[in-house]
């Protein structure tokens, strides 16, 4: 065998062990951080006592997640950095430099989050971002919402929505299953941690600012919930009349 084909395939293992034992470390890192948990609030104490199973409990009865463990008790959630960069300020005394990061997470079954921080240092600005980002977990909504499909999974959106984050708007159409994602390849990630494999969409605004690239695509996502939560509404009104 050639040796730049052996070579290729050894990367190919070593990146594959690489992502498992990232994967494993992530894994014992947040047994840990659960076995220290002392929960603070009444949520966090139902749920550490079993008596809250599950995340959909808690956002029906919309109550307010401050514990960044409760998400992780309740939800399985991969997590990226997405985003880190060194800021300045200016102050009297000079120039002040930081670090600004910001930080996905999902479950690939419909839960996402984005969370951002800043740090003298990168790494402890990175752990902020991802205990915010757990804070900001939001749920979608998703549905077979194209015309051309009637398999009835949920792989797509399930109406038209729109997003937007400053100058960046994002629109989002259901697609047929086995289109895929076609959208930036900057924002892929938000639709496979959110769980949906075929999209289409339009995209306006400036987009060298990524992470405004993102927010508009979550913004989009989050309409989803918003707009089934109105249509709930106006049938149960339509009950009482």
């Amino acid at each position: 065998m050639p040796a730049e084909k052996l070579g290729r395939r050894r990367g190919r293992r070593g990146t594959a062990e690489t992502a498992e034992a990232e994967f494993e470390a992530r894994q014992t890192e947040r047994e840990k951080d659960l076995s220290e948990w002392i929960p603070r609030t009444a949520l966090g104490k139902s749920v550490a006592a079993g008596k809250i199973t599950s995340i959909e409990e808690i956002f029906e009865k919309n109550i307010p997640i401050l514990e960044p463990e409760i998400v992780d008790t309740l939800l399985n959630l991969e997590e990226k950095v997405i985003d880190s960069q060194k800021t300045t300020r200016m102050t009297m005394a000079g120039r002040k430099f930081s670090f600004r990061s910001a930080v996905l997470v999902g479950n690939r079954n419909g839960y996402i989050g984005l969370g951002t921080a800043k740090d003298t240092e990168k790494w402890p600005a990175v752990k902020k971002a991802k205990r915010r980002a757990r804070l900001n977990v939001v749920k979608i909504n998703r549905g077979c919402g194209s015309w051309e499909c009637t398999c009835g999974t949920q792989h797509s959106v399930p109406f038209k929505v729109s997003g937007k984050s400053s100058s960046v708007k994002v629109t989002l159409l259901p697609a047929p299953k086995g289109t895929g994602l076609v959208v930036g390849d900057t924002i892929k990630d938000v639709f496979r941690f959110a769980g949906i494999t075929d999209v289409w969409s339009n995209c306006f605004g400036s987009k060298d600012t990524r992470l405004n690239f993102y927010r508009a695509a979550i913004d989009a996502l989050e309409k989803t919930t918003e707009m089934k939560a109105s249509n709930e509404i106006m049938k149960k009104d339509e009950k009482k009349k």
